[in-house]
């Protein structure tokens, strides 16, 4: 057995039903143990966000609300948002989309724990910036370091394969195969960009994904809107395949051979917790560094990150792709829903959306995972770490544009979801914790309404 067969056999083991259904039944217990959060405090965490005068509650921190919501973004709306939606529907059918829903609306109580605990649990460096993740929370929460040592190590080594040389790959072959572009020039100009931005660290980080994760999701869901209106006699019958196929089994078509319910399921669940990393422990990280006078305010901001980022972003991915009928033509990943969006108008402009969002959600995605791997290194070697890590992960963009990768993305499958097992650990073990600042916050909301008023 070679090593890319063995790894990828290993990724298959790790990423099976038991971490799926672990993954998924913490997000139902949190949903539980929260109230409901994610359904009574979406509005306040968006308006939190976005609405300009709601940042008079900053505390301590580096970044912004919004800014810190914008860097956890970048980070996860990536290529999962078009290859990976492209991949469920046409292994799953239309009713993984349903599931990818759900998995998002049990994620967000997830994802609220996961930044509510690293605020809390988060502390100021020698350089005088705020550091947190689940690897602080193992530690100050649960006087368990040799976890949280343990997913420092997966995370900081995950990043170079998920957050670094597989997003270059995936811009370096996008550019190239639209716009002809050599691999050794888009690997020269990643570099530089990356370089250009990391090296300021978290602020220079987060302000350009204030620019850059807007703009290109806007750019996205405007073209989405314009395939969805082409298409809209088609709309009506898109949500009835979603919603039908979500529950029954679904029958060959053209050259989609069909799926069970339990097929549907498990597509719909594991391309939804690749694309929003709820559980994963990667986004509380940057939410540790935002500006914020009690950890709730920034954590009901954490949650609405994956609704963005899977109801909104994913939702148009898939409508495209079954309003256009070609879901059920054989065809899978980037390549589906490039055909997707070239219905109605023609294939050349489906190609240039779809690399255009590769390239931006893919080079976002670099900027983010950059500043979770420095924060995983700088918990295992101290500040003195973090220069080198930055040059180091600046030299691994173009490896990642010029070789072929299926091993790393492999070995980045395995390191990533070994992240979530401590991460996981952690947000059981203290939901109690997190129910009662959930609890205290609601309380404040309710003051601070009196006080309008």
């Amino acid at each position: 057995m070679d090593l890319v067969h063995l790894t990828s056999t290993i990724s298959g083991f790790i990423w099976g039903t038991p971490l799926i259904v672990l993954l998924v039944g913490t997000g139902v217990f949190l949903t539980f143990r929260l109230r409901f959060i994610q359904f009574r405090l979406l509005g306040e965490g968006l308006k939190t966000a976005f609405l300009p005068h709601r940042q008079k509650h900053e505390g301590k921190g580096d970044i912004s609300h919004f800014k810190a919501l914008m860097t956890a973004l970048a980070a996860t709306i990536g290529t999962g948002n078009i290859a990976g939606v492209a991949t469920a529907i046409s292994m799953g059918g239309p009713g993984a989309l349903f599931w990818m829903w759900i998995t998002a609306l049990f994620g967000m109580a997830t994802k609220y724990a996961e930044a509510v605990l690293a605020v809390k649990y988060r502390i100021v460096d020698k350089n005088g910036e705020m550091a947190g993740g689940p690897m602080y929370v193992l530690e100050r929460g649960l006087n368990m370091k040799w976890l949280g040592i343990a997913f420092a190590v997966f995370g900081a080594l995950a990043g170079f394969g998920i957050g670094n040389m597989v997003q270059s790959n995936s811009i370096a072959h996008a550019l190239k195969s639209t716009f002809g572009v050599t691999e050794f020039a888009t690997s020269a100009i990643l570099t530089f960009a990356t370089a250009a931005i990391i090296l300021g660290g978290i602020k220079s980080i987060a302000k350009a994904s204030g620019i850059i994760v807007p703009v290109m999701a806007v750019f996205y869901i405007l073209a989405s809107i314009v395939v969805l209106v082409i298409n809209y006699e088609a709309i009506p019958g898109a949500f009835v395949l979603i919603f039908e196929h979500a529950f029954t089994p679904m029958a060959a078509v053209g050259g989609f051979g069909g799926a069970m319910v339990r097929t549907v399921i498990q597509k719909g669940v594991s391309r939804g917790v690749f694309s929003n990393e709820s559980g994963l422990g990667s986004a509380p990280i940057a939410a540790a560094a935002a500006k914020t006078d009690v950890p709730s305010r920034q954590a009901v901001v954490s949650m609405s990150g994956t609704f963005i980022d899977t109801i909104v972003v994913c939702t148009f991915t898939g409508l495209v792709l079954i309003t256009s009928g070609v879901w059920s033509s054989g065809e899978t990943g980037a390549a589906l829903t490039a055909t997707a969006y070239g219905v109605g108008m023609n294939h050349g402009i489906g190609n240039i959306i779809v690399t255009m969002g590769i390239t931006f959600f893919a080079f976002s995605t670099i900027i983010g995972w950059a500043y979770y791997g420095e924060k995983c290194t700088e918990y295992l070697a101290g500040e003195r770490a973090i220069k080198p890590y930055r040059y180091l992960w600046c030299a691994a963009v173009p490896l990642g544009a010029l070789l072929q990768l299926e091993l790393v993305w492999n070995i980045a499958d395995i390191l990533n979801g070994l992240m979530a097992i401590p991460n996981l650990i952690a947000l059981i073990l203290l939901s109690g914790v997190a129910a009662k600042e959930a609890k205290s916050f609601s309380k404040l909301l309710k003051k601070e309404k009196k006080e309008r008023a």
